[in-house]
Protein backbone atom coordinates (compact mmCIF):
# COMPACT_ATOMS: atom_id res chain seq x y z
CA UNK A 1 0.00 0.00 0.00
CA UNK A 2 2.83 2.55 1.07
CA UNK A 3 4.91 1.63 -2.40
CA UNK A 4 1.36 2.48 -4.08
CA UNK A 5 1.03 5.69 -2.55
CA UNK A 6 4.62 6.48 -3.19
CA UNK A 7 4.38 5.70 -7.07
CA UNK A 8 1.22 7.86 -6.80
CA UNK A 9 2.81 11.02 -5.13
CA UNK A 10 5.79 10.10 -7.48
CA UNK A 11 3.93 10.52 -10.49
CA UNK A 12 1.42 13.21 -9.16
CA UNK A 13 4.50 15.54 -8.51
CA UNK A 14 6.14 14.64 -12.26
CA UNK A 15 3.21 15.07 -13.64
CA UNK A 16 3.08 18.82 -12.07
CA UNK A 17 6.57 19.66 -12.80
CA UNK A 18 6.19 18.55 -16.30
CA UNK A 19 2.92 20.70 -16.48
CA UNK A 20 5.04 23.90 -15.00
CA UNK A 21 6.31 26.46 -18.00
CA UNK A 22 9.98 27.07 -17.50
CA UNK A 23 10.57 31.19 -17.20
CA UNK A 24 10.53 33.52 -19.89
CA UNK A 25 13.50 35.45 -19.80
CA UNK A 26 13.01 39.18 -20.49
CA UNK A 27 13.22 39.95 -23.84
CA UNK A 28 14.22 43.38 -24.86
CA UNK A 29 14.53 44.64 -28.67
CA UNK A 30 16.28 48.03 -30.35
CA UNK A 31 13.10 49.28 -29.93
CA UNK A 32 13.43 49.99 -26.07
CA UNK A 33 17.11 52.02 -26.96
CA UNK A 34 14.98 54.22 -29.21
CA UNK A 35 12.04 55.01 -26.80
CA UNK A 36 14.67 55.72 -24.12
CA UNK A 37 16.04 58.51 -26.50
CA UNK A 38 13.10 60.00 -27.11
CA UNK A 39 12.04 59.88 -24.27
CA UNK A 40 15.21 62.38 -23.02
CA UNK A 41 14.30 64.38 -26.06
CA UNK A 42 10.85 64.88 -25.35
CA UNK A 43 11.94 66.10 -21.75
CA UNK A 44 14.68 68.40 -23.10
CA UNK A 45 12.10 70.04 -25.37
CA UNK A 46 9.73 70.34 -22.55
CA UNK A 47 12.49 72.18 -20.58
CA UNK A 48 14.05 74.36 -23.22
CA UNK A 49 17.04 73.03 -22.97
CA UNK A 50 19.95 74.71 -25.11
CA UNK A 51 21.45 73.25 -28.13
CA UNK A 52 24.90 72.65 -26.58
CA UNK A 53 23.74 71.25 -23.22
CA UNK A 54 21.19 69.11 -25.02
CA UNK A 55 23.94 67.72 -26.40
CA UNK A 56 25.90 66.71 -23.68
CA UNK A 57 22.72 65.07 -22.23
CA UNK A 58 22.75 62.37 -25.49
CA UNK A 59 26.21 61.67 -25.20
CA UNK A 60 26.30 60.96 -21.74
CA UNK A 61 23.12 58.86 -21.42
CA UNK A 62 24.32 57.15 -24.63
CA UNK A 63 28.24 56.07 -23.42
CA UNK A 64 26.74 54.88 -20.33
CA UNK A 65 24.53 52.03 -22.50
CA UNK A 66 27.43 51.57 -24.61
CA UNK A 67 29.97 50.91 -21.72
CA UNK A 68 27.42 48.46 -20.23
CA UNK A 69 26.49 46.86 -24.02
CA UNK A 70 30.51 46.54 -24.26
CA UNK A 71 31.22 44.42 -21.46
CA UNK A 72 28.67 41.77 -22.89
CA UNK A 73 29.37 41.86 -26.20
CA UNK A 74 32.18 40.25 -28.86
CA UNK A 75 32.03 42.78 -31.53
CA UNK A 76 32.00 46.57 -29.84
CA UNK A 77 35.11 48.00 -27.94
CA UNK A 78 35.03 50.05 -24.81
CA UNK A 79 35.37 53.80 -24.80
CA UNK A 80 38.15 53.36 -21.67
CA UNK A 81 40.93 54.89 -23.31
CA UNK A 82 39.44 56.56 -26.26
CA UNK A 83 37.70 59.36 -24.85
CA UNK A 84 39.56 62.28 -22.93
CA UNK A 85 39.86 61.13 -19.04
CA UNK A 86 37.62 57.97 -19.39
CA UNK A 87 39.07 54.97 -17.20
CA UNK A 88 37.24 51.46 -17.58
CA UNK A 89 33.64 50.66 -16.03
CA UNK A 90 33.66 47.84 -13.01
CA UNK A 91 33.33 43.76 -14.65
CA UNK A 92 29.99 42.60 -14.18
CA UNK A 93 30.45 40.38 -11.87
CA UNK A 94 26.87 38.15 -11.99
CA UNK A 95 26.03 35.84 -14.68
CA UNK A 96 22.43 36.67 -13.63
CA UNK A 97 22.80 40.28 -15.61
CA UNK A 98 20.64 40.68 -18.34
CA UNK A 99 23.13 43.16 -20.23
CA UNK A 100 20.05 45.27 -21.99
CA UNK A 101 18.53 45.87 -18.77
CA UNK A 102 21.28 46.99 -17.50
CA UNK A 103 21.88 49.20 -20.39
CA UNK A 104 18.96 51.03 -20.25
CA UNK A 105 19.06 51.23 -16.28
CA UNK A 106 22.52 52.94 -16.83
CA UNK A 107 20.85 55.37 -19.70
CA UNK A 108 18.26 56.02 -17.27
CA UNK A 109 20.35 57.07 -14.37
CA UNK A 110 22.54 59.78 -16.27
CA UNK A 111 19.32 60.80 -17.56
CA UNK A 112 17.56 61.43 -14.64
CA UNK A 113 20.77 63.59 -13.19
CA UNK A 114 20.77 65.74 -15.91
CA UNK A 115 17.06 66.63 -16.46
CA UNK A 116 15.63 69.15 -14.83
CA UNK A 117 12.16 67.61 -14.92
CA UNK A 118 13.49 64.71 -13.26
CA UNK A 119 10.24 63.38 -12.15
CA UNK A 120 8.67 62.82 -16.42
CA UNK A 121 11.70 60.49 -16.43
CA UNK A 122 10.46 58.49 -13.09
CA UNK A 123 7.17 57.83 -14.28
CA UNK A 124 8.33 55.83 -17.69
CA UNK A 125 11.40 54.39 -15.55
CA UNK A 126 9.55 53.33 -12.59
CA UNK A 127 6.59 51.52 -14.31
CA UNK A 128 9.31 49.88 -16.70
CA UNK A 129 11.37 49.06 -13.56
CA UNK A 130 8.35 47.39 -12.03
CA UNK A 131 7.41 45.09 -15.36
CA UNK A 132 10.99 44.15 -15.23
CA UNK A 133 11.01 42.69 -11.67
CA UNK A 134 7.60 41.19 -11.40
CA UNK A 135 8.69 38.67 -14.43
CA UNK A 136 12.23 38.39 -12.96
CA UNK A 137 13.45 39.40 -9.92
CA UNK A 138 16.59 38.26 -9.57
CA UNK A 139 17.65 38.97 -13.22
CA UNK A 140 16.31 42.86 -12.23
CA UNK A 141 18.06 43.09 -8.99
CA UNK A 142 21.71 41.87 -10.72
CA UNK A 143 20.80 43.86 -13.66
CA UNK A 144 20.13 46.91 -11.90
CA UNK A 145 23.36 46.88 -9.41
CA UNK A 146 25.57 46.42 -12.53
CA UNK A 147 23.66 49.62 -14.60
CA UNK A 148 23.81 51.45 -11.61
CA UNK A 149 27.66 50.93 -10.54
CA UNK A 150 28.38 51.72 -14.65
CA UNK A 151 26.25 54.83 -14.18
CA UNK A 152 28.17 55.82 -10.91
CA UNK A 153 31.50 55.51 -12.83
CA UNK A 154 30.23 57.64 -15.72
CA UNK A 155 29.07 60.53 -13.43
CA UNK A 156 32.40 60.36 -11.41
CA UNK A 157 33.95 61.07 -14.68
CA UNK A 158 31.21 63.51 -16.18
CA UNK A 159 31.52 65.33 -13.11
CA UNK A 160 35.27 66.33 -14.51
CA UNK A 161 34.17 68.04 -17.92
CA UNK A 162 34.48 71.58 -16.63
CA UNK A 163 30.25 72.01 -16.92
CA UNK A 164 29.90 72.86 -13.22
CA UNK A 165 32.67 75.48 -13.68
CA UNK A 166 31.20 76.92 -16.33
CA UNK A 167 27.71 77.59 -14.75
CA UNK A 168 30.00 80.42 -12.06
CA UNK A 169 31.66 81.84 -15.02
CA UNK A 170 30.38 85.45 -15.73
CA UNK A 171 27.63 86.30 -18.02
CA UNK A 172 28.44 87.44 -21.72
CA UNK A 173 29.12 91.51 -21.79
CA UNK A 174 27.47 92.64 -25.37
CA UNK A 175 27.95 96.26 -24.43
CA UNK A 176 30.44 97.51 -27.30
CA UNK A 177 30.14 100.59 -29.90
CA UNK A 178 31.64 98.36 -32.77
CA UNK A 179 28.95 97.00 -35.39
CA UNK A 180 30.69 94.40 -35.95
CA UNK A 181 30.35 92.78 -32.67
CA UNK A 182 26.74 90.48 -31.68
CA UNK A 183 24.15 92.18 -30.08
CA UNK A 184 20.98 90.66 -28.60
CA UNK A 185 18.05 90.66 -30.74
CA UNK A 186 14.50 90.73 -31.08
CA UNK A 187 11.55 90.17 -30.41
CA UNK A 188 12.78 89.28 -26.56
CA UNK A 189 16.80 90.33 -26.70
CA UNK A 190 17.95 87.29 -24.61
CA UNK A 191 21.43 86.79 -23.17
CA UNK A 192 24.02 85.01 -25.34
CA UNK A 193 23.78 81.91 -24.55
CA UNK A 194 26.81 79.33 -23.30
CA UNK A 195 29.63 82.16 -23.76
CA UNK A 196 31.70 79.82 -21.92
CA UNK A 197 30.64 76.28 -23.96
CA UNK A 198 34.67 75.75 -25.62
CA UNK A 199 35.68 75.75 -22.21
CA UNK A 200 34.32 72.01 -21.99
CA UNK A 201 36.14 68.68 -21.90
CA UNK A 202 35.84 67.51 -25.73
CA UNK A 203 35.32 63.88 -25.81
CA UNK A 204 37.61 63.13 -28.48
CA UNK A 205 38.87 65.92 -30.09
CA UNK A 206 41.38 69.03 -28.63
CA UNK A 207 39.41 72.01 -28.19
CA UNK A 208 41.04 74.22 -30.44
CA UNK A 209 42.14 71.84 -33.20
CA UNK A 210 39.27 72.22 -35.53
CA UNK A 211 39.57 76.48 -34.98
CA UNK A 212 37.95 77.66 -38.56
CA UNK A 213 39.57 80.09 -40.91
CA UNK A 214 38.19 84.04 -39.40
CA UNK A 215 35.61 85.07 -41.37
CA UNK A 216 35.30 88.01 -43.87
CA UNK A 217 36.96 91.13 -42.69
CA UNK A 218 34.12 93.41 -40.90
CA UNK A 219 33.15 96.07 -43.60
CA UNK A 220 29.72 98.32 -44.62
CA UNK A 221 31.58 99.66 -47.45
CA UNK A 222 29.58 98.35 -51.03
CA UNK A 223 31.85 95.88 -53.17
CA UNK A 224 33.44 94.26 -49.96
CA UNK A 225 32.87 90.52 -49.00
CA UNK A 226 31.31 91.29 -46.09
CA UNK A 227 29.14 93.94 -47.49
CA UNK A 228 28.21 91.62 -50.31
CA UNK A 229 27.23 88.63 -47.89
CA UNK A 230 24.92 91.01 -45.63
CA UNK A 231 23.02 92.00 -49.18
CA UNK A 232 23.03 88.74 -50.46
CA UNK A 233 20.93 87.37 -47.18
CA UNK A 234 18.70 91.16 -47.39
CA UNK A 235 18.02 89.77 -50.97
CA UNK A 236 17.24 86.62 -50.54
CA UNK A 237 14.25 87.50 -48.60
CA UNK A 238 12.74 89.64 -51.04
CA UNK A 239 12.98 86.26 -53.73
CA UNK A 240 11.57 83.98 -51.20
CA UNK A 241 9.08 86.33 -50.02
CA UNK A 242 7.77 86.22 -53.77
CA UNK A 243 7.75 82.66 -53.65
CA UNK A 244 5.76 83.02 -50.86
CA UNK A 245 5.50 80.09 -47.60
CA UNK A 246 5.15 77.38 -50.36
CA UNK A 247 8.82 78.45 -51.75
CA UNK A 248 11.14 75.47 -51.36
CA UNK A 249 13.92 78.05 -49.63
CA UNK A 250 11.15 78.35 -47.09
CA UNK A 251 10.00 75.13 -46.66
CA UNK A 252 13.55 74.22 -46.06
CA UNK A 253 14.45 77.33 -43.85
CA UNK A 254 11.01 76.08 -41.21
CA UNK A 255 12.45 72.12 -41.56
CA UNK A 256 15.53 72.63 -39.89
CA UNK A 257 14.87 75.62 -37.71
CA UNK A 258 15.75 73.57 -34.81
CA UNK A 259 15.74 76.37 -32.47
CA UNK A 260 14.28 76.00 -28.78
CA UNK A 261 14.45 79.94 -28.23
CA UNK A 262 11.53 80.98 -30.07
CA UNK A 263 9.05 82.98 -28.89
CA UNK A 264 6.05 84.35 -30.24
CA UNK A 265 4.51 87.84 -29.74
CA UNK A 266 -0.09 88.30 -29.81
CA UNK A 267 -0.61 91.55 -28.22
CA UNK A 268 0.71 91.45 -24.50
CA UNK A 269 1.03 87.74 -24.45
CA UNK A 270 4.24 86.02 -25.11
CA UNK A 271 5.01 82.50 -25.06
CA UNK A 272 7.67 80.10 -26.10
CA UNK A 273 7.37 77.95 -29.11
CA UNK A 274 8.93 74.55 -27.93
CA UNK A 275 11.08 72.99 -30.76
CA UNK A 276 13.63 70.36 -30.73
CA UNK A 277 17.34 71.18 -30.61
CA UNK A 278 19.88 70.71 -34.07
CA UNK A 279 21.35 67.49 -32.05
CA UNK A 280 17.96 66.07 -31.45
CA UNK A 281 17.38 66.66 -35.07
CA UNK A 282 20.09 64.38 -35.84
CA UNK A 283 19.57 61.87 -33.09
CA UNK A 284 16.41 61.49 -34.59
CA UNK A 285 18.02 60.73 -37.96
CA UNK A 286 20.19 58.28 -36.20
CA UNK A 287 16.47 56.25 -35.22
CA UNK A 288 15.58 56.38 -38.84
CA UNK A 289 18.43 54.57 -39.83
CA UNK A 290 18.86 52.06 -36.99
CA UNK A 291 15.14 50.90 -37.82
CA UNK A 292 15.10 51.48 -41.60
CA UNK A 293 19.00 49.18 -41.46
CA UNK A 294 16.91 46.52 -39.42
CA UNK A 295 19.89 47.37 -36.17
CA UNK A 296 19.76 45.70 -33.46
CA UNK A 297 19.76 46.49 -30.02
CA UNK A 298 23.74 46.53 -29.50
CA UNK A 299 24.10 48.36 -32.77
CA UNK A 300 21.70 51.00 -32.36
CA UNK A 301 23.21 51.79 -29.18
CA UNK A 302 26.22 52.23 -31.22
CA UNK A 303 24.43 54.56 -33.63
CA UNK A 304 23.16 56.66 -31.04
CA UNK A 305 26.91 56.96 -29.52
CA UNK A 306 28.95 57.54 -32.00
CA UNK A 307 27.01 60.21 -33.48
CA UNK A 308 26.40 61.64 -29.98
CA UNK A 309 29.77 62.26 -29.57
CA UNK A 310 30.47 63.67 -32.84
CA UNK A 311 27.52 66.21 -31.91
CA UNK A 312 29.10 67.06 -28.36
CA UNK A 313 32.58 67.41 -29.75
CA UNK A 314 31.13 69.42 -32.81
CA UNK A 315 29.19 72.36 -30.48
CA UNK A 316 32.30 72.52 -28.14
CA UNK A 317 34.22 73.33 -31.23
CA UNK A 318 31.86 75.89 -32.50
CA UNK A 319 30.94 78.02 -29.91
CA UNK A 320 34.65 78.37 -28.97
CA UNK A 321 34.79 80.26 -32.55
CA UNK A 322 31.46 81.71 -31.66
CA UNK A 323 32.70 83.71 -28.90
CA UNK A 324 36.01 84.44 -30.11
CA UNK A 325 35.01 85.98 -33.46
CA UNK A 326 31.54 87.42 -31.61
CA UNK A 327 29.96 88.66 -35.16
CA UNK A 328 27.10 90.41 -35.60
CA UNK A 329 23.91 88.43 -37.18
CA UNK A 330 22.44 89.36 -40.54
CA UNK A 331 19.63 91.06 -39.01
CA UNK A 332 21.07 93.60 -36.40
CA UNK A 333 22.70 95.52 -39.29
CA UNK A 334 19.88 95.34 -41.93
CA UNK A 335 17.49 96.35 -39.34
CA UNK A 336 19.99 99.76 -38.35
CA UNK A 337 21.24 100.32 -41.93
CA UNK A 338 19.41 99.01 -44.86
CA UNK A 339 15.72 98.35 -43.66
CA UNK A 340 13.85 98.61 -40.12
CA UNK A 341 11.24 96.55 -41.25
CA UNK A 342 12.95 93.70 -42.54
CA UNK A 343 12.24 90.28 -40.80
CA UNK A 344 14.18 86.92 -41.16
CA UNK A 345 12.25 83.85 -42.26
CA UNK A 346 13.97 82.34 -38.60
CA UNK A 347 14.37 83.74 -35.46
CA UNK A 348 17.55 85.03 -34.94
CA UNK A 349 18.95 82.42 -32.01
CA UNK A 350 20.87 83.64 -29.42
CA UNK A 351 24.19 84.19 -29.34
CA UNK A 352 27.16 85.02 -32.20
CA UNK A 353 26.63 84.46 -35.67
CA UNK A 354 30.28 82.49 -36.86
CA UNK A 355 30.44 79.99 -38.02
CA UNK A 356 26.88 78.17 -38.46
CA UNK A 357 26.28 75.84 -34.85
CA UNK A 358 23.56 73.49 -37.88
CA UNK A 359 26.53 73.16 -40.22
CA UNK A 360 29.27 72.22 -37.77
CA UNK A 361 26.92 69.84 -36.01
CA UNK A 362 25.00 68.05 -38.83
CA UNK A 363 28.49 67.76 -40.94
CA UNK A 364 29.77 66.13 -37.90
CA UNK A 365 26.69 63.94 -37.06
CA UNK A 366 26.54 62.86 -41.23
CA UNK A 367 29.94 62.09 -41.52
CA UNK A 368 29.35 59.70 -38.18
CA UNK A 369 26.39 58.33 -39.64
CA UNK A 370 27.76 57.34 -42.97
CA UNK A 371 30.51 55.84 -41.32
CA UNK A 372 28.09 53.44 -39.76
CA UNK A 373 25.18 53.41 -42.11
CA UNK A 374 26.89 53.87 -45.41
CA UNK A 375 27.37 56.27 -48.21
CA UNK A 376 24.02 55.96 -50.40
CA UNK A 377 21.82 55.76 -47.29
CA UNK A 378 18.37 57.39 -48.35
CA UNK A 379 15.53 57.91 -46.25
CA UNK A 380 12.75 59.96 -44.92
CA UNK A 381 12.92 62.05 -42.30
CA UNK A 382 10.16 62.41 -40.33
CA UNK A 383 11.61 63.49 -37.22
CA UNK A 384 9.95 66.96 -36.85
CA UNK A 385 6.22 65.50 -37.84
CA UNK A 386 5.66 65.69 -34.19
CA UNK A 387 6.06 68.79 -34.26
CA UNK A 388 3.98 69.76 -37.54
CA UNK A 389 6.49 69.48 -40.05
CA UNK A 390 5.77 67.49 -43.09
CA UNK A 391 8.31 64.61 -44.31
CA UNK A 392 11.48 65.06 -46.19
CA UNK A 393 13.79 62.92 -48.24
CA UNK A 394 16.85 62.38 -48.61
CA UNK A 395 19.54 60.53 -50.61
CA UNK A 396 22.17 60.12 -47.95
CA UNK A 397 23.32 61.80 -44.91
CA UNK A 398 25.24 64.32 -46.78
CA UNK A 399 22.62 65.47 -48.34
CA UNK A 400 20.53 65.79 -45.40
CA UNK A 401 23.61 67.94 -43.89
CA UNK A 402 23.85 70.19 -47.23
CA UNK A 403 20.14 70.97 -46.53
CA UNK A 404 20.64 71.60 -43.31
CA UNK A 405 23.46 74.22 -43.41
CA UNK A 406 21.94 76.03 -46.42
CA UNK A 407 18.34 76.20 -44.38
CA UNK A 408 20.63 79.10 -42.14
CA UNK A 409 20.77 81.11 -45.38
CA UNK A 410 17.61 81.06 -46.53
CA UNK A 411 16.57 81.67 -42.79
CA UNK A 412 18.23 84.69 -42.78
CA UNK A 413 20.29 84.05 -39.72
CA UNK A 414 23.67 83.23 -41.18
CA UNK A 415 26.15 85.15 -43.87
CA UNK A 416 27.24 81.89 -46.37
CA UNK A 417 30.72 81.86 -45.08
CA UNK A 418 29.18 80.87 -41.67
CA UNK A 419 27.18 78.39 -43.37
CA UNK A 420 30.26 77.25 -45.92
CA UNK A 421 33.03 77.11 -43.43
CA UNK A 422 31.23 75.23 -40.84
CA UNK A 423 29.91 72.78 -42.95
CA UNK A 424 33.78 72.22 -43.75
CA UNK A 425 34.89 72.56 -39.56
CA UNK A 426 32.73 70.26 -39.01
CA UNK A 427 33.01 67.67 -41.83
CA UNK A 428 37.04 67.68 -40.76
CA UNK A 429 36.03 67.41 -37.01
CA UNK A 430 33.23 64.34 -37.83
CA UNK A 431 35.83 62.95 -40.21
CA UNK A 432 38.89 62.79 -36.86
CA UNK A 433 36.10 61.60 -34.82
CA UNK A 434 35.06 58.74 -36.57
CA UNK A 435 38.88 57.62 -37.33
CA UNK A 436 39.74 57.89 -33.53
CA UNK A 437 36.95 55.97 -32.17
CA UNK A 438 37.62 52.19 -32.06
CA UNK A 439 33.76 50.92 -31.52
CA UNK A 440 32.82 48.41 -33.71
CA UNK A 441 35.40 45.53 -34.31
CA UNK A 442 34.51 44.31 -37.59
CA UNK A 443 35.20 47.19 -39.10
CA UNK A 444 38.38 49.32 -39.78
CA UNK A 445 38.30 52.90 -38.57
CA UNK A 446 38.47 55.23 -41.99
CA UNK A 447 41.48 57.61 -42.16
CA UNK A 448 41.65 60.67 -40.48
CA UNK A 449 40.90 64.01 -42.95
CA UNK A 450 43.84 66.39 -41.35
Amino acid sequence: MMFKRSILLFLTLASLYSCQKEKEPIRIDSNAIHIANDKITEIMVHDIFSPPVASRVYSYTNIAAYEVMAQFSEEYNSLAGQLTGLEPVPSPASDDINPEIAALIAFYDIGRNLLFSEEKLLISTDSLYNSWEKQDPLTFKASREYGLQVAAHIKAWMKKDNYAETRTMPKFSVYSEEDSRWQPTPPTYMDAIEPHWGKMRPFVIKSDQFTPVPPPPFSLEPGSAFHSELMEVYELRKLMEEEGDDGEMVQIARFWDCNPYVTVLKGHLMFATKKITPGGHWMGIAKIASRKSGADFNRSIYAYTKTSIAIADAFISCWDEKYRSNLVRPETLINKYIDDSWTSVLQTPPFPEYTSGHSVVSAAAAIALTNIFGTDFSFEDDTEVIYGLPIRDFTSFQHASEEAARSRLYGGIHFRSAVEIGMDQGQQLGSYVVSKLDMYKKTPAPVASN
